[in-house]
Parts: structure tokens; sequence; C-alpha cells
């Protein structure tokens, strides 16, 4: 699969990365091996291949692993929440700005 420099200066804007022209060029030849991987692993035939261990199991869409029961109700007020805080103001953590645009 070919993956153009545009497809990866438009990934790279969205991931908010900047590029040189040359890590551009590796990037696009990188995705177009790895889409390429993924293509050829799409195309096994997987239908006799058993699962391997995961965390879901079969039941019903309310069934959980465990009780959900409160242990410990101690309740922490504001004060007691952000005394260790590095920054916070009017009741709040404040955290750095994290998304520019």
């Amino acid at each position: 699969m070919e993956f153009s420099k545009d497809d990866v200066r438009k990934i790279a804007k969205l991931a908010n990365l900047e590029l040189n022209d040359d890590e551009v060029s590796r990037m696009a030849h990188d995705m177009a091996e790895v889409l390429t991987h993924m293509e050829q692993l799409a195309g096994l035939d997987t239908s006799n291949v058993e699962p391997m261990a995961q965390v879901l199991f079969e039941a019903s869409p309310t069934a959980s692993l465990r009780a959900d029961v409160v242990r410990d109700r101690t309740i922490l007020g504001t004060a007691d929440a952000l005394r260790n805080s590095a920054l916070s103001g009017a009741g709040h953590f404040k955290v750095p700005r994290v998304i520019e645009r």
C-alpha cells in the first residue's frame, strides 16, 4: 500500500508532531510496510484457530467479575484532596494545558 508524504504530514499534524523531510520520507516508507504486513495478516485463514486467553467471557451483558461493594466510606474533603496538589485554586486542581489547537 502506498503512503504519500502528504498522508504522513496530515497524520503528523493531527498527532501534533513536527517532522522534517527525511522523517516524513522514512515514516511514509515505514507506514506502508506496516500496512502491507497488516494486509498479509488479514488474509490469513484463522477460522480453525482457537482464540487465545482474554479477559472477556461469555456471560450476560450485566454480569460482572465481582460485586461492586464500597469498602471504605471515608470521604475526602476538598481541602484534603487539594492539600498535596502542585497547583490549585477556587477548589479545583489546576493542570497545564495539553491541547493547544
